[in-house]
């Protein structure tokens, strides 16, 4: 589920972070590190039962209806084609998902229910739904495609929940692009047929993608001053100061890569660390930043310092 970027950027927040403080402990901000990217995993879980709240609310509205003193025809007799949602009911009824919730004590919408509210009530409004309920065939598959237009253009895109999504934990802001993401794959794949771990993706892809999250960190912690001064070095008409912390953070993790992790090809680390500059950093870090990592390629590239292995890691 984690991508290498993801694992680059928790790395650079840590390491930033730990500039700005005035005693660090490496040992600390490591589990920091892993408990941050493990809390990724907590708020995919929260997105997938939020779909479920919501599900729940319009069930237990339409049976409130129907018990009305003077309730209507409609009342009585509603649409039921969304409650009858067959991936909403499929989610619903998902104990993996409500077991791993319930590991985690994870109970927002339960706690916190005016956002399953306020997302039903939006729902109810939109031109999407409105074509939903009135076309006169149903299928899991147009099920299916409802559910993914409604997460798309209601549910992932709501201030309101941008912002209890804040409130409740600042990492989870820059989590939440690639979790929106992977909640909409998970359901594109789902179908009736399929198990109910299909929806619970392990959060490391393998044991190397673990170990590579602790040993960018000490690796270029544990290098600090040889990095600083490979940096100040080649950039002879800049202050130190002058350079955005952010971009010296995103240099010094680049070199780290070039130098200590062997596996890993440079145009990847490049490419990589340009596009962390671009969405973290100042509007022209990455062409700075790229200025300063080709020059030390090259550099290194000349003195032998590149030791990469493999076909293809140049």
């Amino acid at each position: 589920m984690l991508n290498r970027r993801h694992i680059r950027v928790k790395v650079m927040q840590t390491i930033y972070a730990m500039g700005c403080k005035e005693q660090t402990d490496l040992q600390k901000e490591g589990k920091f590190t892993a408990d941050s990217l493990a809390q990724l995993y907590n708020l995919y879980l929260l997105m997938l039962d939020l779909l479920v709240e919501v599900h729940a609310f319009a069930k237990a509205e339409q049976e409130k209806h129907a018990k009305k003193i003077l309730a209507t025809e409609e009342d009585k007799n509603p649409n039921t084609k969304f409650t009858n949602n067959e991936l909403l009911v499929k989610l619903s009824k998902n104990s993996l998902l409500q077991d791993e919730l319930d590991k985690r004590k994870l109970k927002n919408w339960r706690l916190d229910d005016e956002y399953v509210i306020l997302l039903y009530n939006e729902i109810m409004s939109s031109e999407l739904y409105e074509n939903y309920m009135a076309a006169p065939e149903q299928s899991y598959k147009m099920d299916r495609q409802f559910i993914l237009d409604i997460y798309r253009e209601i549910v992932a895109p709501n201030d309101k929940l941008y912002d209890y999504i804040e409130d409740t934990r600042l990492t989870w802001l820059d989590d939440l692009p690639m979790v929106n993401m992977a909640v909409l794959k998970r359901l594109k794949k789902l179908k009736p047929t399929s198990p109910e771990s299909t929806l619970l993706p392990s959060l490391y892809k393998n044991d190397e993608d673990i170990a590579f999250a602790v040993d960018l960190l000490e690796r270029t912690i544990s290098n600090d001053d040889f990095l600083t001064n490979e940096i100040v070095v080649n950039t002879p008409n800049w202050d130190k100061e002058r350079i955005a912390d952010v971009d010296m953070v995103l240099i010094k993790m680049a070199l780290c890569e070039f130098l200590k992790f062997p596996q890993i090809p440079v145009k990847v680390t490049i490419n990589e660390y340009l596009e962390i500059a671009k969405e973290y950093s100042t509007p022209k870090s990455s062409i700075f930043v790229n200025g300063i990592l080709d020059k030390l390629v090259k550099k290194y590239e000349a003195n032998n310092s590149l030791k990469k292995e493999g076909r293809g890691l140049m």
